[in-house]
């Protein structure tokens, strides 16, 4: 029904927002993790939008991203997943953060939602982990051909030069890749940087 919204924001609180468009106030509900991404209050913000028609309510849930709402509705394809469910999900992991999680079969990263068990948590991979492409998560300059063993060789298989070898290192270290991923993924890697540097980089990181 609506693609997006696009208005001023006008308040929000905790998992909910405030748009004024065309003179009225939609109310979105949004993960927690979109909150810190915002604008300030009475700036324009776009939210690509989802509306969820229930027997006792209609209602938009939002993202800032066309990817991240279509994560959101992939998560509602999962049998047992409802829209909260599926909000508490992408409160508890950033959407790359999710995918990754489903490619390298990181059950546990996933059961950290609130409601979420390890059973509906390995479900959610086993039905997601096809339609993930690693391509769309990798940190830039990595390629897509080589690994290492088990769940996390799908995950890396191919990823080139130091950023691969800082993430293999921080899985060796007791990380999930999940986490190894995610602290790689703020260090901007500079032609000439080594190994080390990156690995430091990410555990300053993984440190906060």
């Amino acid at each position: 029904m609506f693609s997006y919204i696009k208005g001023t924001l006008v308040e929000y609180w905790e998992d909910t927002i405030v748009v004024e468009a065309g003179s009225i106030g939609w109310n979105i509900h949004v993960p927690l993790s979109v909150l810190d991404r915002l604008p300030r209050t009475g700036e324009e913000v776009k939210i690509y939008t989802s509306f969820q028609v229930r027997e006792d309510a209609m209602t938009l849930y939002g993202f800032l991203t066309r990817q991240d709402m279509q994560m959101f509705r992939q998560l509602l394809g999962v049998n047992g997943i409802g829209p909260k469910a599926a909000l508490g999900i992408l409160s508890t992991l950033q959407p790359d953060d999710l995918r990754m999680a489903i490619i390298s079969e990181d059950a546990k990263a996933i059961a950290k939602a609130p409601g979420i068990g390890p059973k509906t948590a390995k479900r959610v991979i086993l039905d997601l982990k096809d339609r993930i492409r690693m391509e769309d998560i990798l940190p830039s300059g990595m390629g897509t051909d080589a690994g290492i063993p088990g769940a996390a060789a799908a995950a890396v298989a191919g990823m080139e030069g130091v950023g691969k070898e800082a993430i293999e290192a921080l899985v060796a270290l007791g990380y999930s890749m999940t986490e190894a991923t995610k602290a790689v993924r703020q260090v901007e890697i500079a032609d000439g940087m080594t190994v080390e540097a990156v690995l430091k980089a990410s555990l300053k990181y993984l440190a906060f």
